[in-house]
């Protein structure tokens, strides 16, 4: 199982089942013009890979976004939020 970090003041990620998918809703609060370049990174990341399911990126106003993640790829979602400093800290822990 894996599991992560954010910094709660800055960010808000919540993680739920969408039928045989998973959902992140992401919030971007303090220093929200600071983190969408970053999370535009992310959504690049996986638009220019060959597979059109992994991720599906949706952009709400006030800095609102969801990804709906195919299980296959969330390891490579999370590790990207990561690489993109959108998460402090990633973990694999004992389920």
């Amino acid at each position: 199982m894996l599991t992560y970090e954010f910094d709660d003041k800055r960010i808000r990620l919540q993680e739920s089942p969408n039928g045989a998918d998973i959902e992140f809703r992401i919030e971007l609060l303090r220093d929200a013009e600071a983190f969408v370049p970053k999370l535009k990174a992310v959504r690049a990341y996986f638009e220019d890979n060959d597979v059109l399911t992994d991720v599906l990126f949706y952009a709400y106003p006030n800095h609102v976004y969801t990804a709906i993640v195919r299980p296959d790829y969330y390891a490579d979602f999370v590790l990207q939020l990561m690489k993109h400093r959108l998460l402090r800290s990633v973990a694999w822990a004992e389920a």
